[in-house]
């Protein structure tokens, strides 16, 4: 059990790789040792994590993908597996949030919001899931959300899909046991990324969950590679369906003061 964490020898992608929270997790889980594919459309930042994996000292590959593209995600699934003869970590971390009364939010924001979170999923497990299958210890982490079982005013749509990536996570986890790859997710508490900074510093929004927090304070994406890395290791190989909130406090908070 000692060296139960250690990634070394696995491959892992990670969904949505650009930055915050998926670009975090990919550099954690090559810091535990895996070579990490970061994905995303972005080509420049996509670049930057690959230099900071290799200064790690771990091997990864370059390669833009659009989780909302099937063909896009086979593409990036055929590179690494040309690469590296293998896949044995999934992270699906891409995804986009939006702020707006829901009366006023179009089908095409819906679809935007759906499109990247949820279904963006499902497309990556899908086309990743003969690779797990065949490394015999498949993993795979998705990204939830508090919003995925409380309410936030006026994120309808980041709420829904994030509520459907639980769903998601629980029945692929009861589907794939048998083929030995176990499916988990991570709920973050409130961090602070480029997607919500304007939503919560200084705001009464962000005054009310600190308040609603019991540690008093937004967590860091570093505070999640751990989670992370416990489900992306043998250390889970009894550990599926489940999702871990990684979030201070806040799911089990009632009153606080």
């Amino acid at each position: 059990m000692s060296k139960s964490l250690d990634l070394t020898g696995r491959v892992a992608v990670v969904m949505g790789a650009t930055s915050g929270i998926g670009r975090t997790l990919a550099l954690g889980l090559a810091q535990y040792g895996a070579d990490v594919v970061p994905a995303g459309r972005r080509e420049e930042e996509l670049a930057s994590v690959c230099k900071e994996i290799e200064a790690l000292g771990q091997q990864t590959l370059l390669k833009t993908c659009d989780v909302r593209d099937r063909a896009s995600i086979d593409a990036l699934r055929d590179a690494v597996l040309g690469h590296f003869g293998r896949v044995d970590i999934l992270v699906n971390a891409a995804g986009i949030t939006l702020k707006k009364p829901t009366t006023e939010v179009t089908l095409d924001q819906w679809h935007a919001v759906m499109d990247t979170s949820l279904t963006g999923t499902l497309l990556a497990c899908q086309s990743f899931f003969a690779a797990l299958k065949a490394s015999g210890h498949g993993r795979i982490v998705n990204l939830a959300s508090l919003g995925s079982f409380l309410a936030f005013y006026e994120v309808a749509a980041y709420c829904a899909a994030k509520t459907g990536v639980v769903s998601l996570t629980r029945s692929l986890a009861v589907e794939w046991a048998r083929d030995k790859i176990c499916v988990n997710a991570i709920a973050p508490g409130v961090i602070p990324t480029a997607l919500n900074t304007k939503l919560l510093k200084g705001t009464a929004r962000g005054k009310e969950i600190l308040v609603r927090t019991p540690m008093g304070r937004f967590g860091n994406a570093e505070e999640l590679v751990g989670a992370a890395v416990l489900l992306a290791s043998d250390a889970a190989s009894f550990l599926t369906g489940q999702c871990i909130a990684v979030d201070g406090g806040y799911l089990a908070s009632g009153v606080n003061l």
